[in-house]
């Protein structure tokens, strides 16, 4: 009996986006065969000294080789050894709908969605509640009520999962990943894994993690201005590195005969796939392909004289959509310099902001995992107040998870559910800077603002003012 479905269907609108003709498609291609998901060679377990020679088991039968590639085989790839050859099954079954059904598609307005009180449901995988999306990517928000009883693998595109609570593990194909709060977990499309969440310690809040996944075939990674072009390396400018990556690790073999469920996500539907064998026996691999860790705590934040653009805080990215990171840092350094965002209109974005911890003074009414949802095109920026409140403020501990996609992302059902429908409101009173007196217009004076904005004072925010939250 198939099981309850987690969401439905994508709406016309977002099938309209895929429609592109011939010169389009091509421009795409080559986007997507410029994005790495993974940017230097590993290898981990047992392989042989050349690529596509005989390489034997203990009992003299020959290991299965499988070249695990993207792009068609252009694009980054790893080949992989298993015990068992890696086609067979013994039975499949579609089990739900995972299509995403967005709503108000012809609606325009900024979002305020408020996901702290999300109840715990289903397991990492049924647990996914999507919010945000469109063609090229899509956001979701689990926290999960119960363990994996199967393995998964995302053939649709690559996963960026952000944990904001709890510890655990993730056993892929690849290897072993042991993970933390705050760390983001790249497991890119076509990864078999299975996650599991250790028992919370006494006051500790529940798992909580966020999901960015590509819907459009392209591959999440490093910006490509931060990897070098002949060499594959990390270069000195870019905010982390190499040594920041937590790569998979042993134990890698799972040797084992049964009955072993793997639910594969394809075609806007989850089907299950039945294997006499642990979906998990490779013996070794090597490649450029792998899923791998890195924690946001390890972000070096360039900061600047004066105020710097998102771009600065991107971390990684992919066709159509970028992920940002607002970490704690200095904040800008010229004696006149105005702290928070500039009031903005970024023409070609829709921006999503997860707020993780931190003080978000600049915005009225959040909270950490607040989603808010700014749409390409309107201006926004600080709230009533917190420009001046800013002014002298020296660091922030903030700390968001931004993404930015250059199509129209829409709401899900589950999001209006979440939804502050009073949140667009929430910049009317701001105060104008000449009040008219007598039909002229005149500067105004003293009050707590413009002492603050007198040099060498320092404002009651000096310290933990939110940038992100204003972006």
């Amino acid at each position: 009996m198939a099981e309850k479905s987690p969401a439905t269907k994508l709406p016309n609108a977002s099938r309209h986006e895929l429609k592109i003709g011939p010169a389009a498609a091509l421009a795409r291609a080559a986007l997507l065969l410029n994005c790495n998901a993974m940017p230097f060679y590993s290898r981990l377990g047992n392989i042989p000294a050349k690529r596509h020679i005989q390489f034997r088991r203990k009992d003299g039968a020959l290991y299965s080789e499988e070249v695990f590639g993207t792009e068609g085989f252009v694009g980054p790839t790893s080949t992989l050894y298993h015990i068992h050859p890696p086609t067979q099954v013994s039975g499949w079954k579609t089990l739900y709908s995972c299509a995403a059904e967005f709503v108000e598609t012809d609606t325009m307005r900024m979002r305020h969605l408020k996901s702290a009180a999300m109840p715990p449901r289903g397991d990492p995988i049924t647990g996914r509640v999507v919010l945000f999306g469109n063609s090229d990517v899509e956001m979701a928000v689990c926290v999960p009520a119960e363990g994996m009883r199967y393995h998964y693998k995302n053939g649709v595109g690559d996963e960026c999962i952000f944990i904001h609570h709890g510890n655990g593990t993730v056993w892929t194909s690849f290897g072993t990943l042991n993970f933390r709060a705050k760390d983001y977990i790249l497991i890119p499309k076509g990864t078999t894994y299975r996650m599991a969440f250790d028992e919370p310690m006494d006051g500790d809040p529940p798992a909580r993690f966020l999901v960015i996944e590509s819907v459009n075939g392209s591959h999440i990674g490093p910006p490509k201005r931060y990897v070098s072009r002949t060499s594959s390396q990390f270069l000195e400018h870019a905010p982390y590195c190499e040594r920041d990556l937590r790569l998979p690790q042993l134990p890698l073999t799972y040797d084992k005969k049964g009955s072993f469920e793997v639910r594969i996500k394809s075609r806007g539907m989850v089907h299950s796939y039945s294997y006499g064998y642990h979906p998990l026996d490779v013996v070794g691999w090597d490649g450029c392909y792998y899923p791998y860790i890195f924690n946001i705590d390890d972000f070096s934040p360039i900061v600047g004289k004066h105020h710097m653009p998102p771009p600065t805080h991107q971390t990684f990215d992919a066709h159509n959509f970028v992920i940002c990171s607002f970490c704690p840092r200095p904040l800008d350094f010229h004696p006149q310099a105005v702290v928070v965002p500039y009031y903005h209109s970024n023409l070609d974005s829709d921006e999503v902001l997860y707020y993780v911890e931190g003080n978000y003074k600049a915005r009225k009414g959040i909270e950490p995992a607040s989603l808010t949802l700014h749409p390409q095109g309107i201006p926004h920026g600080p709230h009533p107040g917190t420009v001046e409140a800013s002014l002298g403020a020296t660091h922030t501990n903030e700390l968001a998870v931004m993404c930015d996609t250059f199509r129209p992302l829409f709401p899900t059902r589950a999001a209006l559910e979440l939804d502050d429908a009073a949140y667009p409101k929430s910049w009317e009173g701001a105060a104008a800077p000449f009040a008219p007196v007598n039909g002229k217009a005149k500067a105004k004076s003293g009050g707590k603002a413009a002492k603050a904005a007198k040099p060498g004072r320092r404002a009651a925010v000096a310290n933990g003012e939110s940038d992100a939250d204003t972006w």
